[in-house]
């Protein structure tokens, strides 16, 4: 059988003008594992209330970090798409969950260069059901309807890799360096709190109550809280930080039901409030730099802070196609190319 890669990412609009942002955010959103409604009621949600107002509002913070080249996430998925394609024999492809680089433009490409196995890889280290999990599904879809002959294989969620956590801390102890922090803060993507019990295989261990992180168990490999809590702890031990500077938060949440705590923009204001005057900010539930990191953390976030009494404020940015994660990522190719193992 002949190997390829599948990359995929999450996906952005064409431009940023409420014309392309609308269509984006309707396949976005009315995936069921992102608002995990009955689909009549997620769609009164969606295309009823959320994009009547949502496109232009959202254009906006895209127009303020889109790039002359493009999406910034686009461009930096290329990037490293092509970096990492340098150091293989096999073909790699880059697909989005949303938007035009669909996931079954990327498996056409794949087949025309005669590819019936792939790897797939979503591009992001934990697991979580309105991300990793619907790239697998989107893409199984795709597979079994398209191309029914392909042979499927999935990188597991790669967040505690050790090859993985040395290649985040070093690019963050980067990040660091000339910069006198009073505190670091690891800021993740929120999901709404039932998706962590949704996720959970037990059907009774996550109680999302401050120690079922802690109590080890199988819900864990499914857990996106506890994934996102060890990524931390990993990355602290890594680099040997002191645990008094540094907590973790989540961010993007939406109104009405309760998301995982605590929430970053509150971080921001207690933060600065209880004399944290220099900030360091990462984002490790992404490896690319895109609207959540770019808008929501670089400027909106930096503008909270300093609002609050903050003085300094660092937004340490992801991986993007930093050489050591290329080679990584390369490296774990290689040995599912030549051994069929999956390295993670």
């Amino acid at each position: 059988m002949a190997k390829g890669v599948l990359l995929v990412n999450l996906g952005s609009p064409d431009s940023p003008t409420p014309k392309d942002v609308k269509p984006y955010l309707d396949e976005f959103l009315m995936d069921g594992r992102v608002i995990d409604a009955p689909k009549w009621l997620r769609t009164l949600l969606v295309r009823g209330i959320i994009l009547q107002t949502r496109p232009k509002k959202s254009a906006s913070a895209y127009a303020k970090i889109w790039w002359k080249e493009g999406s910034p996430l686009i461009v930096i998925s290329e990037r490293f798409a092509d970096k990492v394609q340098k150091q293989l024999k096999i073909p790699v492809a880059l697909g989005m969950r949303y938007g035009s680089m669909s996931i079954k433009k990327a498996l056409e490409e794949l087949s025309g260069k005669g590819v019936d196995e792939v790897l797939l890889v979503p591009l992001y280290p934990h697991y979580a059901m309105s991300s990793y999990e619907t790239v697998v599904v989107k893409t199984m879809e795709e597979q079994q309807v398209h191309f029914p002959e392909m042979k499927l294989t999935t990188l597991p969620a790669f967040y505690k890799s050790p090859d993985y956590i040395k290649v985040l801390s070093e690019s963050i102890a980067q990040g660091l360096k000339d910069f006198e922090y009073d505190h670091i803060l690891f800021s993740y993507h929120g999901i709404p709190e039932r998706h962590i019990r949704k996720s959970d295989p037990t059907k009774f261990h996550c109680k999302i109550d401050g120690s079922c992180c802690y109590i080890n168990s199988v819900a864990h490999h499914t857990c996106y809280r506890h994934q996102c809590y060890d990524t931390t702890e990993l990355v602290k031990s890594y680099l040997k930080l002191d645990e008094n500077k540094l907590s973790s938060s989540f961010q993007s949440r939406l109104a009405g039901d309760p998301w995982l705590k605590p929430y970053t923009d509150f971080e921001f204001e207690r933060l600065a409030k209880e004399g944290k005057k220099r900030l360091a900010v990462i984002t490790p539930a992404f490896v690319s730099d895109c609207l959540e990191t770019l808008e929501e953390i670089a400027m909106e976030g930096k503008e909270q802070f300093m609002e609050a009494g903050g003085t300094d404020y660092k937004h340490i940015p992801c991986l993007n196609d930093d050489d050591a994660w290329v080679g990584l990522m390369a490296k774990w190719i290689n040995e599912w190319q030549a051994s069929d193992v999956l390295p993670v």
